[in-house]
């Protein structure tokens, strides 16, 4: 499996953005998101089961992101809606089977920078 990360920019707040991942190769199982902004950990945002469809979100996130995904395009998406400066942060996805532990993840994309000014 390769992930390619997509569709971060600066935007202002309140704004909304579309991450895109689009994995290719087999056995995806689930896809995470994790972003981390400057002089901190990275954090989990959300992941979404390939087979199942089943997703979750992080609580600091919820009702503004959401994670999706198009089969036939092998694509993740994070739809982020009503952005904060706090949000400002490179977001990555990555490819394991599960949870929201970065340590479960073993395939990383490359990041995207997502810059939100207020």
């Amino acid at each position: 499996v390769q992930l390619q990360a997509s569709g971060g920019g600066l935007v202002q707040a309140g704004a909304s953005l579309r991450l895109s991942c689009a994995a290719s190769g087999q056995d995806k199982y689930a896809v995470a998101w994790f972003r981390q902004a400057p002089g901190k950990e990275r954090e989990f945002v959300a992941v979404i089961s390939w087979s199942a469809g089943t997703s979750y979100t992080t609580n600091s996130v919820k009702g503004r992101f959401s994670i999706s995904k198009d089969n036939a395009k092998n694509t993740v998406y994070l739809q982020m809606n009503s952005l904060k400066p706090e949000d400002t942060a490179i977001y990555y996805c990555a490819a394991g089977p599960g949870g929201t532990s970065q340590a479960r993840y073993t395939l990383w994309g490359q990041g995207t920078q997502v810059t939100v000014s207020s």
